[in-house]
């Protein structure tokens, strides 16, 4: 069975340690066993765990409701809805953050044509172009 050092799980997932301890004292990085001075031993099930939580951070998922998510998975039978209910609500989320981000990326698209057009109308001493006519 594979185990890795609190460094080699900071290293795979770009967080400081004190991050990954932080998640062990609010709970929802789970069962970490230690050796005998102390060291973390991390398992697979920690990496798998920690996959999980990069991923709803990257969501926007609070620390708050990913301990209530681990909390309803260690009684998932019972928690089933609320599981559901918790990743729906998130889904909803992204999917706001995502068309957001859209209408942001497209404003910068257009930004860069005008400031490309506006570069073009320099070297070539025309008029230059008017942001209102970029749609």
């Amino acid at each position: 069975m594979k185990t890795y050092t609190i460094k080699e799980v900071s290293e795979l997932f770009n967080i400081p340690n004190s991050t990954i301890r932080y998640y062990e004292e609010i709970g929802i990085l789970t069962k970490v066993e230690r050796t005998s001075v102390g060291k973390r031993i991390f398992l697979e099930s920690h990496i798998n765990r920690l996959k999980a939580i990069s991923c709803f951070k990257n969501t926007g998922m609070s620390l708050e409701k990913i301990k209530q998510f681990f909390d309803f998975e260690d009684d998932e039978y019972n928690k089933i809805d609320d599981i559901i209910s918790l990743l729906s609500n998130q889904e909803k989320k992204v999917i706001e953050d995502l068309e957001r981000l859209k209408k942001d990326y497209n404003h910068i698209k257009k930004k860069i044509l005008y400031y490309t057009d506006v570069k073009k109308s320099v070297i070539n001493k025309q008029i230059l172009p008017q942001w209102k006519d970029y749609k």
